[in-house]
């Protein structure tokens, strides 16, 4: 097989990344259905996988828990890959109120959304690629597992075009209207186009800056150009070019005709039963919402949340699944899942949830029952529908731990996990790994192999940090005593306790003995969040007072110290998961330690220093092989991070009444284009700060 994916990098595999790529490949190449790579923080990863994915030159999906995350893997794989389709697909609303009804106050909550659009594009970008290339990487949220449009019909809406094919313009115009596209010949933007005599300008749903021009003589395509929309500038002549869909949902007209037929049907059949049980306002309601739909389907094609008769319009039958974007894969492709102790319940959890908000909708005439079917996928399909599995976590769960195991062709399933009860199994001791096996000696065909690849050597020869356990008698004080100690030689500091009073009180009484200190907690928003965060990382104050600081992705290089008061209180926040992830974010610091406050050992705490006295004897051990002497990471602020405050100082002044003349109009259209600049390039804290901005002076 041709290779496909074309791998650029200016660094070779170092540390355990080699074996840990040369072990998962042959997993894969072996058939194994599960396999995990136990890497610790700053191990590098995703470089792991990008060379496991071009070793393997499969279509990859790549999930991740959260949009953040997945716009930093997103944005990864582009720089490893610029010669592929990398694709990015989340949720496309900024904001979303789903469609609820709560029957003891009697309130209907109307659906309502705010779509991004550049994220819509990428979207559609993503499904586009998924069905004419095969050198794809798509970086997906739980998004991935939610209804879309049935791939077949996408491929049999496509328009494709080519130089010297016998079609005419207004054929042309009329399968660009069906594929959902709007003629407007004086606002042409993203998912229009216009004509002008035998010219036809079109700017695809999921381009960027790009516009592509068809040009006729008589009913023959004479000649087809890429330009730019906003010059008129050619970029470059084609011989031919396939016109996606411009809407995720699109049916053929045969189809919806028929879907129609279905929906009339079942919108009877409820009538009656509402009606033979006396509930005359649900069947009139009912009637009521369903013909007015029925009639913007007829009309337009399309209707507002057209998802909920995804089951007629796929001709599908009652309870089945619905198509998702893993429906545009190809059956050979490979799953990566990223944080998979965070991931693999969240897939797990989707459908529950959709299922009982429906329910109300349909019990009370908001919704026929086939609503029900548009839904996430349970978990055993999303087992069933992906094929070969890599898991990715410093802290991988029981279920990953379980399954990745030679000859495990289904799974064991997800357990619920009761009271107080760690996620992980009982201390990831070393030997339930292959590592300290050579590549030769790792038998991918032996039942009793435990798949489970470590990557516990960095690049950088860093050290996993010191734990040091201290009683809980005079734990603020001792504290007191090291983040004065930390922060007199330049250092950061993490202090995480059990309660946002506790937080916050510690706060006070640090500030009150002169120390430099903010707190973090659930309470605070988003984007205050992220720059706080910047704020610890550019030095403007030194010492961070959080509840669960450990969160996966979380980079913070100038951080050597981190306490966590109270560790012996067994539960979520002191899991032996929750205290190797907190106790990673001192690991990019070459004099990185962790100080814990407890008197009770607990299996936690003992798991804790079990692991990290065996990474670390490896890791010396590796260090003094080599001659690697430890450095800490030096790394700028991350571009996605920054928070460009002169759009925040600009907007106070002129809130204050600031004597300068400024034109108000003109702030708010300069911070509108960046604004569009920043979700372009995926910022999205960026955007969403600037768009409180722009919110902010619009009310003034």
């Amino acid at each position: 097989m041709a290779c496909h994916f074309q791998l650029h990098s200016n660094y070779q595999p170092r540390g355990d990344q080699q074996q840990a790529i040369d072990k998962l490949i042959k997993s894969l190449v072996a058939g194994n259905q599960h396999q995990t790579l136990l890497g610790v923080t700053g191990s590098g990863k995703t470089f792991t996988m990008a060379n496991v994915i071009a070793g393997m030159n499969r279509p990859t999906l790549v999930m991740s828990h959260n949009k953040t995350l997945a716009a930093q893997l997103y944005s990864e794989f582009k720089n490893f890959f610029p010669d592929n389709a990398v694709e990015y697909f989340v949720s496309y609303f900024d904001y979303y109120q789903p469609e609820a009804y709560i029957p003891r106050s009697d309130t209907y909550i109307e659906k309502d959304s705010s779509i991004n659009d550049e994220i819509e594009r990428l979207r559609l970008s993503a499904m586009g690629s998924l069905l004419t290339r095969e050198d794809v990487i798509v970086v997906a949220s739980v998004s991935c597992i939610y209804g879309l449009g049935s791939p077949d019909d996408y491929k049999d809406m496509m328009c494709p075009v080519s130089t010297g094919m016998k079609m005419d313009r207004d054929k042309f115009l009329t399968r660009l209207v069906d594929m959902l596209y709007e003629r407007n010949d004086f606002s042409f933007t993203r998912g229009k186009f216009r004509s002008r005599g035998d010219v036809v300008d079109v700017i695809p749903a999921y381009l960027e800056n790009e516009a592509i021009r068809v040009e006729f003589f008589g009913d023959e395509i004479d000649r087809i150009s890429a330009f730019d929309p906003i010059s008129g500038n050619i970029i470059s002549r084609l011989e031919n070019y396939n016109f996606y869909p411009a809407k995720q949902f699109v049916t053929p007209a045969d189809k919806m005709a028929r879907a129609i037929k279905e929906i009339r049907i079942e919108l009877e059949d409820q009538v009656a039963f509402f009606e033979e049980n006396q509930k005359f306002i649900e069947a009139q309601r009912i009637r009521q919402r369903t013909e007015y739909d029925i009639e913007m389907m007829q009309e337009m094609g399309f209707c507002q949340g057209i998802e909920n008769y995804s089951r007629h319009l796929g001709s599908r039958p009652p309870g089945s699944r619905p198509s998702t974007l893993l429906d545009f894969f190809p059956k050979d492709y490979l799953t990566v899942i990223d944080e998979s102790h965070a991931t693999v319940p969240q897939v797990g959890g989707m459908y529950e949830g959709d299922k009982s908000r429906k329910t109300n909708l349909v019990d009370y005439g908001f919704r026929l029952p086939s609503a029900l079917d548009n839904r996430p996928l349970k978990f055993d399909e999303f087992m069933d529908m992906t094929g070969q599995r890599v898991y990715v976590s410093a802290t991988p769960a029981r279920f990953e731990i379980e399954n990745s195991k030679v000859g495990n062709s289904k799974y064991i399933p997800r357990q619920s996990k009761k009271k107080g009860s760690a996620d992980t199994l009982p201390t990831l001791v070393p030997h339930i790994s292959g590592s300290s096996q050579s590549i030769d000696q790792f038998n991918v065909n032996d039942p009793s192999q435990d798949l489970i690849i470590e990557q516990i050597i960095r690049p950088t020869g860093l050290l996993d940090p010191l734990v040091e356990l201290k009683p809980l008698k005079g734990q603020i004080d001792e504290t007191i005593e090291l983040c004065r100690s930390a922060t007199e030689s330049g250092n950061r500091v993490l202090v995480t306790t059990l309660t946002k009073r506790t937080a916050e009180d510690l706060t006070d009484y640090l500030r009150d003995v002169d120390l430099r200190v903010r707190y973090l907690h659930s309470d605070i928003g988003a984007i205050e969040r992220v720059e706080i965060l910047r704020a610890l990382r550019a030095g403007e104050f030194d010492i961070l007072v959080g509840i669960n600081l450990l969160r996966e992705g979380l980079d913070l290089p100038e951080v050597a110290l981190v306490c966590i008061l109270d560790a012996d209180k067994e539960g979520y926040l002191r899991s032996e998961t929750s205290l190797i992830q907190t106790a990673g974010r001192a690991a990019r610091h070459v004099e990185g330690r962790v100080v814990l406050f407890c008197d009770d050992m607990t299996k936690s705490i003992e798991g804790l220093v079990n692991i990290t006295e065996y990474r670390r004897r490896r890791q010396i051990g590796y260090n003094e092989r080599h001659g690697i002497i430890p450095e800490s990471v030096s790394r700028a602020d991350q571009e996605s991070l920054h928070m460009t405050l002169g759009g925040a100082k600009v907007s106070e002044e002129i809130l204050a009444g600031n004597e300068h003349d400024i034109d108000v109009a003109q702030v708010i259209s300069d911070l509108q284009v960046e604004m569009q600049e920043a979700a372009s390039k995926l910022e999205f804290e960026k955007a969403a700060l600037l768009r409180d901005q722009i919110d902010e002076l619009k009310r003034q």
